[in-house]
């Protein structure tokens, strides 16, 4: 089955890890590295956050790990339940069990993770962004306020961004605009609005892994992020290159999705 990859904060227990019976030894910190180093291996990791153990556990440490695959989490948990890991007794680790009544409101990655998740699945020069339009618009608007505005106030920056993300292989474009205005110094203003940008162009990509190790990007230009599982959920245009230990050495196929009606190994991939 294709596992699906939003510019979204993961939610879900199938994505998290529960990892206990972590020794006392190491610092916090120091588990925390050991714990990345280790799950990184199965995949990219959202997160990995360390906590003591309640008094009544004794002394020693939990975790909790967090994956954005629901297949990455699961080859995880099945490799390292019982092992010893970095340590000299084993631990247990478990895929988490919280389930929610209602479903959970699907939050936007920030840029640094957007670019983080961008390097891991297109390589480092799978993709760019490109700066269509940076504007300052706070003259503008001080100008249409003047004679309700009083002389002593202070004024927001207020900024406008429309960046595009590029993958050549996939010959596709997303744009993202960040209009933003806020109390702060005019570089902090600029830049937080060209990150606004950057995750807004993000928010309009799915990244689709099939089993063979194959990537296809779903665009989404008008969709709200949603946690499609089915290839009749996916919008019109999948773009797939090669498996992204060798990006760029395959053709690009381009699959209709609303018009096809005949077999091929792209569909019964995401079947």
């Amino acid at each position: 089955m294709a596992a699906l990859i939003p510019f979204e904060v993961p939610t879900g227990s199938d994505k998290t890890l529960l990892v206990w019976e972590l020794s006392s030894g190491p610092t916090a910190e120091d588990l925390q590295h050991s714990l990345l180093t280790v799950f990184s291996q199965f995949g990219l990791v959202y997160s990995v956050r360390v906590f003591p153990n309640a008094v009544v556990a004794g002394p020693g440490f939990y975790a909790i790990v967090r994956f954005y695959s629901a297949r990455d989490a699961h080859r995880a948990q099945k490799a390292c339940d019982g092992k010893q890991l970095f340590q000299n007794s084993p631990v247990k680790v478990r895929l988490g069990t919280r389930r929610n009544a209602v479903q959970e409101n699907a939050l936007a990655l920030n840029s640094s993770k957007c670019q983080q998740v961008a390097n891991y699945y297109f390589g480092f020069n799978g993709w760019s962004k490109r700066i269509i339009k940076l504007q300052d618009l706070s003259d503008l608007e001080e100008r249409e306020n003047e004679d309700i505005v009083a002389p002593v106030e202070k004024h927001s920056l207020k900024f406008f961004c429309a960046l595009e993300v590029v993958l050549p292989s996939y010959e596709c474009r997303s744009t993202g605009v960040g209009p933003l205005s806020l109390l702060l110094k005019r570089k902090r203003t600029q830049k937080l609005a060209l990150q606004k940008a950057m995750t807004d162009a993000f928010q309009k990509l799915l990244i689709v892994v099939l089993e063979s190790g194959k990537i296809a990007v779903v665009y989404r230009p008008c969709e709200e992020i949603t946690d499609a599982r089915t290839e009749e959920e996916l919008q019109d245009l999948i773009q797939v290159c090669g498996d992204k230990n060798s990006r760029g050495t395959e053709p690009v196929y381009y699959v209709d999705l609303s018009n096809f009606c005949v077999s091929c190994p792209v569909m019964d991939a995401l079947k």
